[in-house]
């Protein structure tokens, strides 16, 4: 995951379906009748080859990714109930913070740092006065209980005093309060509170009759996932079993690949703001380290290394750690040059190692045994690195630990990664070094419009079948409506058909808390009472459910192109950034003026929706707000087309560059010239699809500031050429049409079925001849669908995306299949 400039949009492929279509089970009698007359449709036709074979498909094909954003951990999967726990917050992890965060002060109390603490990696604890109380207000409204459920309280205390632990919320007590007598030094202390009645605004608050000093005060259900202690929250880590993931990849993500690489320890002054360091993660959790989360809060490490390898264990999904390569990314992009610190996190990765997999008597396989586990885990992919875009630094570093890990761990297969992006100069640099050493596996990453995912289903039927294998390790659409899921689904089908390359997929982000949400779309959403799949949801856990293990060869007819040339209005826009704009012009292909403005008068011309602060200075328009992001201003005929746009351009201040917009029809639908984008590191032409974004053209670079730049873009037809200071930059031709109808078949050994998946993305039907090529099956399929209207999004309240079951009693060797508008659909066949 890139903080960089990635959208967050919510966005819709076409107009809502009628209601008749929305979220309704076709009935198989419909289905079956050849002469039926399906209103609205397109015919395909599926032929399908039984007779060769296709890629294999391995088990563990489809996985999750998790990392630590939108309060996934603390606050989410992790179960305990308390904020800042154990005193530690810090304005290193939020200006907002202070180590008293969620907690509120009856009389007198305050966090101390000195030599009297718990631990040396546990730095602060609370000196508490006699007769004085702390409460603790946890996340969002407050603690949630259930009645009758049990919640298990503990803290580590130091001092001779009585202890009340009281359980309540504004109309009184929700449980039996409790006695803690406490003495001498350090030591861990417990209660069990049983919930009288239920409360979704808890407060936990302790009391001490004495000066007392304490730490890691807590608050955890019993009733966590598999029961296990230190545990995760039941219903989130019942959704991900559901889904029968082949793997987790974890922790990250930025937090891989972001902040400083030195340990938490004296040498380094307990550096707050780290990379994910495994080793801070494990052994008895009030000793492990805190740290600073990229995403603006504080992660405790209580869900640390150990449990993700259990997490994993317990759903049958193989474990995929991430580690840092020691060159930071998310637009940060340094590397460390550091040898001792280099080989350091080398040896800290062989011990990883040694940990998921060591004998007991080794090491950290004793350290392992003494957490509970003593069989190994089975660890056999890693990967080294997230994101990086310095790919020739990331690769001399990835080689390192490349090279100790095959001559320690041959078995164990190493993954590196192409960079932050779907394509560009840091794709391909990467790309090449990657296939030059003969890498296993590579792992791509990106988050586009549905219209790019529609675009690309091809997308590896061109990749070497003899080089690096594929792990798309983080891919979604940009939001959560049911276009969004479609466009993925129809994504999936190319992944399938290409198994041979692409051998591991997972959707990202995995979890996002309502009231904190840094990044969507995301696919389980909940707060403290619940939780929620999207609709990505619902199409990750089909095709998971249903992969099968070798593809059968097929064809589908396509939908016919109505491709256009392209058209639209010009615009100006900044992000984060100060800019100044003149001499604006727009001619005709036959030279003649369609717009001019040299702004020696107003900006009437131009339409703005708000942001930013626009306005005419010294002859030219200027936009002065470096806090505001996405300050469109847009002018001229959005039915022009086959034009020459000109534009001076000049930064101010700011973190970026500046942005010129054309074939602009709306807010949502446009294209522009990003230059100094990602934090001033390089330009691209980005296109926007209903508010949603891909990237056509990347190239790294700068704009400086106070320079003025001669911006020209010629546009004719689907043809768009560019052009920086008379030289020309770039050009593109965006011709690819938005498939909206594909489809794979994949055949499951262990059942004997035949899986005819098919993606339906548009607001027709698909009357569809399904042609089996002689394959010797029954005459009954079981069906699953997933259909409802583009812009539906299921939510706390509502889950209009859900899988509606039937069975279709008309297969033969040739049979006609309507598929609903909007649908993905399943059917299985039994092989005879």
């Amino acid at each position: 995951m890139t903080r960089g400039r990635r959208r967050r949009w919510r966005l819709g492929l076409g107009a809502a379906v009628g209601a008749l279509l929305a979220g309704t089970a076709v009935m198989p009698s419909a289905m079956a009748d050849d002469t039926t007359e399906a209103a609205g449709a397109t015919d395909y036709t599926v032929t399908v080859d039984p007779s060769r074979t296709g890629a294999t498909i391995d088990d563990t094909m489809y996985g999750v990714f998790f990392e630590d954003i939108n309060r996934a951990a603390d606050g989410g999967l992790y179960a305990e109930l308390l904020q800042n726990r154990s005193f530690e917050y810090s304005t290193a992890d939020n200006k907002a913070y202070t180590p008293l965060t969620a907690w509120s002060v009856d009389g007198t109390a305050k966090v101390v740092d000195d030599a009297g603490r718990l631990n040396a990696r546990n730095r602060n604890y609370l000196a508490l006065g006699a007769g004085s109380t702390v409460t603790n207000s946890a996340y969002g409204t407050g603690i949630t209980v259930a009645k009758g459920k049990s919640y298990d309280f503990s803290v580590w205390a130091r001092g001779d005093s009585a202890l009340t632990v009281a359980l309540r919320d504004a109309d009184g007590a929700l449980a039996t309060a409790r006695r803690v007598d406490t003495r001498g030094g350090w030591a861990r202390y417990t209660a069990t509170f049983t919930a009288s009645r239920a409360s979704t605004t808890g407060r936990l608050s302790v009391t001490s009759s004495a000066d007392t000093a304490l730490d890691m005060v807590s608050l955890f259900p019993r009733d966590t996932y598999k029961g296990r202690k230190n545990g995760l929250r039941k219903d989130l880590a019942e959704k991900v079993a559901a889904l029968k993931p082949g793997f987790v990849r974890f922790p990250g993500g930025c937090l891989v690949n972001t902040g400083s690489m030195k340990g938490y320890d004296e040498a380094s002054g307990y550096e707050r703001k780290r990379s994910y360091q495994w080793k801070d993660t494990v052994g008895p959790v009030e000793q492990r380290a805190t740290n600073s989360n990229f995403w603006g809060y504080n992660q405790s490490y209580g869900l640390g290394y150990y449990e993700y390898f259990q997490f994993a264990e317990d759903i049958g999904a193989m474990p995929l750690p991430v580690v840092p390569a020691l060159v930071t990314g998310c637009g940060q992009n340094r590397a460390t040059d550091d040898d001792a610190l280099l080989k350091r996190h080398i040896q800290d990765t062989l011990d990883l190692i040694e940990f998921a997999n060591g004998p007991v008597a080794s090491t950290w396989g004793k350290l392992r045994a003494d957490m509970g586990h003593p069989k190994p885990f089975h660890l056999t992919h890693l990967e080294v690195g997230n994101e990086e875009n310095l790919p020739n630094e990331f690769f001399a570093r990835f080689t390192q630990f490349r090279t100790a890990i095959a001559a320690k761990y041959p078995d164990v297969k190493v993954i590196s990664n192409s960079g932050p992006d779907d394509s560009g100069s840091t794709f391909d640099t990467a790309w090449k070094l990657n296939k030059d050493a003969h890498v296993d596996m590579v792992d791509e990453h990106y988050y586009n419009s549905p219209q790019w995912f529609l675009q690309n289903n091809d997308r590896y039927d061109s990749y070497d079948r003899n080089g690096p294998k594929v792990f798309l390790g983080e891919y979604a659409s940009l939001g959560n409506k049911w276009s969004n899921a479609m466009s993925e689904a129809a994504y999936m089908t190319g992944l399938e058909r290409n198994a041979d390359v692409v051998k591991l997929a997972s959707y990202a982000p995995l979890f996002a808390r309502q009231d904190t949400v840094q990044w969507a779309p995301d696919m389980i959403w909940f707060n403290d009472q619940k939780s929620w799949g999207s609709a990505d949801y619902e199409v990750q856990k089909l095709f998971m459910r249903n992969v099968g293990d070798q593809v059968v060869p097929s064809t589908a007819t396509a939908t016919p192109s109505t491709l256009e040339p392209i058209t639209g209005a010009v615009g100006l826009s900044t992000w984060a950034t100060s800019a100044a704009y003149d001499d604006v012009k727009v001619t005709g292909a036959d030279g003649t003026a369609l717009f001019g403005d040299d702004f020696s008068g107003d900006a009437a011309k131009w339409t703005g929706s708000g942001s930013g602060s626009w306005s005419v200075q010294d002859g030219q328009y200027v936009q002065s707000d470096e806090a505001a992001e996405n300050t469109l201003v847009t002018a001229g005929d959005p039915g022009w087309q086959n034009y020459d746009l000109h534009v001076k351009a000049t930064k101010k201040s700011g973190k970026e560059g500046f942005l010129v917009a054309f074939g602009v029809k709306d807010t949502g639908n446009y294209y522009w010239w990003n230059l100094g984008g990602w934090n001033n590191t390089q330009s691209a032409v980005e296109q926007a699809v209903n508010g949603g974004k891909s990237t056509l053209i990347a190239k790294p670079g700068t704009i400086e500031t106070g320079r003025a730049y001669d911006v020209d873009i010629k546009v004719r037809g689907r043809q768009v050429t560019l052009y920086l200071d008379g030289q020309e930059w770039g050009s593109f031709k965006d011709d690819k049409p938005a498939e909206p109808f594909r489809q794979v078949v994949t055949r499951d050994k262990k059942t004997g079925d035949l899986i005819v998946k098919v993606v339906n993305a548009q607001d027709a039907q698909a009357r569809t001849t399904v042609k089996l090529g002689g394959a010797d099956v029954g005459r009954k399929a079981a069906v699953t669908t997933l259909t409802a209207a583009p812009d539906a999004e299921n939510s706390a309240t509502e889950t209009p995306v859900k899988p509606v079951t039937s069975t279709f009693e008309g297969v033969a060797d040739s049979f006609t299949y309507t598929f609903p508008a909007n649908s993905v659909t399943f059917l299985r066949i039994k092989e005879d």
